[in-house]
């Protein structure tokens, strides 16, 4: 497949979307202060970030309200209180994931919410229900996106007919996904040419969610990109899950084109994220290489860094065995 971009030009295809507040918000429950949120807000805008995500669309008869903070559940009058009616170039979404979403009642008419773009995520045993739920996002007015999770679990049989199910229905971009943080460019640069020789065809964009297990979310993101994906989705100081993700500073700094600036991303992570970072844990660890490279799900070195364990043979037996 033909490079479309190098280090010294931009493609104005190229999308920044900063999901903080969403994979962030699975390191602290979503419990983000106001003050927090209207800052990442503000300073995204000033950045000339394309979208921001401000969390999932989870059902309240799941989930315990309690237990979270508001960005779990992403109701309207939640982001009208950041955003008011975010007269601004910046697009706001959020994530569905399939069933753990209420999205015939929880999701209103596009014309009624601040949100423009509805992300739904399912693994590949779940593709018709996730079109289902695209298709009533599109017919409510929203951009849609389907995020396929743990990809690397999957045969090349399985991906190629959920893209081609998916290239069927009404989503607008369709995400490569290292749920596991397993890949390497090289497994990056396969998928991306497998994703953009379908997607492309049926006027689709693909986007690219990286996790830091191996160090390679940038490395990959950048991958991606320069094949010809068009979605980068990133965090402030890499904050998520686990190992976490691509950082939003670094891609800034990547980008060639002229509308995005570092500066208020630089200002923002001095006024929050390092004592955030006193807070909560996120970022690599040898446990997170560990389920990495193994290809396995990171719960299990989640629960090693929040116990403070530090038994890494161990715990990389109790990883071969699972095997």
């Amino acid at each position: 497949m033909q490079i479309k971009g190098d280090l010294m030009t931009f493609r104005p295809d190229i999308k920044v979307l900063d999901c903080t507040l969403r994979d962030g918000g699975l390191v602290n429950s979503f419990r983000f202060s106001d003050d927090f949120v209207r800052d990442l807000y503000l300073a995204n805008i000033k950045a000339g970030v394309d979208y921001m995500e401000f969390g999932y669309k989870a059902s309240k008869e799941l989930f315990n309200v309690e237990d979270y903070g508001p960005w779990k559940f992403c109701d309207d009058e939640d982001i009208r209180r950041i955003v008011g009616d975010n007269n601004t170039d910046l697009k706001i979404s959020v994530m569905a994931d399939v069933g753990r979403c209420d999205y015939k009642n929880d999701i209103h008419p596009r014309s009624e919410s601040p949100v423009d773009m509805i992300r739904v995520a399912c693994y590949i045993h779940q593709i018709p229900a996730a079109i289902e739920m695209i298709e009533d996002a599109h017919a409510k007015g929203y951009e849609t996106t389907c995020n396929i999770m743990a990809v690397s679990t999957v045969s090349e049989s399985q991906i190629t007919q959920a893209l081609e199910l998916l290239c069927n229905s009404n989503v607008d971009g369709i995400y490569i996904v290292d749920s596991y943080g397993s890949f390497y460019p090289l497994v990056t640069r396969s998928l991306t040419e497998m994703y953009l020789g379908i997607a492309e065809k049926a006027g689709k964009w693909i986007g690219i969610h990286a996790h830091n297990n191996q160090q390679l979310a940038f490395a990959n993101t950048m991958e991606a990109l320069t094949l010809g994906a068009s979605v980068a989705d990133v965090t402030m100081c890499g904050m998520g899950r686990g190992a976490g993700n691509c950082n939003m500073e670094l891609m800034l700094s990547f980008l060639r084109n002229p509308k995005y600036n570092i500066y208020p991303v630089i200002v923002f992570i001095q006024k929050h994220m390092n004592a955030l970072r006193k807070e909560c844990k996120w970022g690599y660890d040898l446990s997170y290489l560990l389920t990495g490279t193994l290809n396995q799900h990171p719960r299990d070195a989640i629960e090693f860094v929040t116990n403070d364990r530090e038994d890494y043979v161990e715990f990389y037996k109790s990883l071969l065995e699972k095997m």
